[in-house]
C-alpha cells in the first residue's frame, strides 16, 4: 500500500472512511480481496508469494493496513520477512494495537521500514517503525504514503484536499472515492520529496495512481463504515484493461 486516505469522525453518516491504493510490481502474484479460507473472518487481498496482505478488515471489527517507508536500501532488499505479515498478524490476533506493537518491538524479525495502521471501530492507531512511535489517530482527515503520517508529500496533500472537498459536498458514494484514487496527476519537480531514489523514480512514484512498464497501482480499496456500524469494503483490482471488483459488508454493531 502506497497511498492511504482516512477520514475519522469527519462526516455525520460515515464515522470512518478509508481509501487506499496498493502499488506493486505487476509480476508479483496476488489474489484479489476475498474471505480467507484459513481465516474466514478476514476479508483482504493476499500476496501469493509470502501469504500476507496490505489491507484488510474482519467481521469482528478489526482493521489494518500497511505502507512501506521509502528507503533506498529497502528497494533493493531488506533481507527479512514480508511486511504484509504484519497486517495479517494483527487481523488474526485478538489484542489491541499497543500489545501488538510491544510484540513487534520484542521480535527479532528484521522487517524493512513500514507504517502500520491498526485498530477497530472505536479507535485507530498508526505505528511507524522509523520513528518507533505509536500514534492514536485524531478525528479529522489524514493521509499516509511512504513516509510518516500526514507528511505533506504532493500526493498526500492532493488526496486529503480531494477527500475534504468530497465530505464538504455532503452526499457521495464509493465511486467518488475511487475517482480520487484514480488521480494520475504528476506534480512539478520542485514539489517532489527527495527520498534518495533519484528524480526519475520520484517522478514515477509521485501520482496517487501510478503507471509504468513494470510497477504501478495494482488495486484500489474503499472502506465505508456507517453510523450504525455497517462496514462495506470494496476493492477494484487492475490487470491491464481489465478491472475486477469484489466487496463485503459486515455488521460491526
Amino acid at each position: 500500500m502506497c497511498t492511504l486516505l482516512l477520514a475519522l469522525r469527519a462526516h455525520p453518516r460515515y464515522p470512518l472512511i478509508l481509501a487506499a491504493n496498493r502499488d506493486e510490481y505487476y509480476q508479483r502474484p496476488t489474489a484479489g480481496a476475498a474471505l480467507w479460507q484459513d481465516a474466514p473472518q478476514l476479508f483482504a487481498g493476499r500476496d501469493l508469494v509470502h501469504g500476507g496482505t496490505w489491507l484488510g478488515i474482519t467481521s469482528t471489527g478489526r482493521i489494518s493496513a500497511l505502507t512501506n517507508y521509502r528507503q533506498p536500501a529497502d528497494l533493493v532488499s531488506h533481507g527479512g520477512p514480508s511486511r504484509g505479515l504484519l497486517v495479517s498478524g494483527f487481523l488474526q490476533g485478538e489484542g489491541g494495537a499497543k500489545e501488538y506493537v510491544a510484540s513487534l518491538r520484542n521480535s527479532a524479525a528484521p522487517f524493512g521500514g513500514y507504517n502500520l495502521l491498526m485498530g477497530g471501530r472505536d479507535e485507530l492507531f498508526c505505528y511507524s517503525s522509523k520513528s518507533d512511535e505509536l500514534v492514536r489517530i485524531a478525528p479529522g482527515i489524514h493521509g499516509l504514503s511512504n513516509h510518516l503520517l500526514d507528511t505533506p508529500w504532493p500526493k498526500v496533500t492532493r488526496g486529503k484536499d480531494a477527500l475534504a472537498g468530497l465530505l464538504a459536498a455532503g452526499r457521495f458514494s464509493h465511486h467518488d472515492l475511487f475517482a480520487i484514487l484514480a488521480d494520475r496527476t504528476r506534480p512539478p519537480d520542485e514539489q517532489l520529496p527527495d527520498t534518495g531514489v533519484g528524480l526519475e523514480l520520484e517522478r514515477l512514484l509521485s501520482p496517487i495512481f501510478i503507471e509504468s512498464e513494470r510497477y504501478g497501482t495494482r488495486c484500489s480499496s474503499v472502506l465505508l463504515v456507517e453510523s450504525d456500524w455497517r462496514a462495506t469494503f470494496v476493492e477494484r483490482s487492475f490487470d491491464g484493461a481489465a478491472v475486477r471488483e469484489s466487496s463485503v459488508s459486515f455488521d460491526w454493531s
